[in-house]
């Protein structure tokens, strides 16, 4: 279906030939596709560190860093990263919703 509109516009496409492809798991926090940072509220020796979709490799130094200091003093230390806290997914906290993501 997509094909021969890509063709009409461009058709140097026509060339191209797809050679290998990959299929994966793709995944996201539904509440609002951000991840979740934060130990669980009922098991709290429990700490999460879940669904960043396709920024989870570009912020995981971040993450790991704020996991660190979670585990080392309960707290964020370096940048307060609380929005990201659990409470999003009970619906005690708002999501946090990024406009500029296509």
């Amino acid at each position: 279906i997509i094909w021969p509109a890509l063709f009409h516009r461009v058709p140097a496409f026509g060339d191209i030939k797809v050679r290998s492809s990959w299929a994966g798991l793709y995944e996201y926090n539904v509440i609002d596709q951000n991840g979740i940072i934060a130990f669980h509220p009922e098991m709290t020796n429990i700490l999460m560190l879940n669904g960043f979709s396709g920024h989870g490799l570009q912020q995981s130094p971040a993450v790991g860093r704020a996991a660190a200091e979670l585990i080392d003093s309960g707290r964020f230390e370096s940048l307060d990263l609380s929005i990201f806290s659990f409470d999003r997914c009970m619906g005690l906290a708002e999501p946090v919703l990024e406009e500029g993501i296509v």
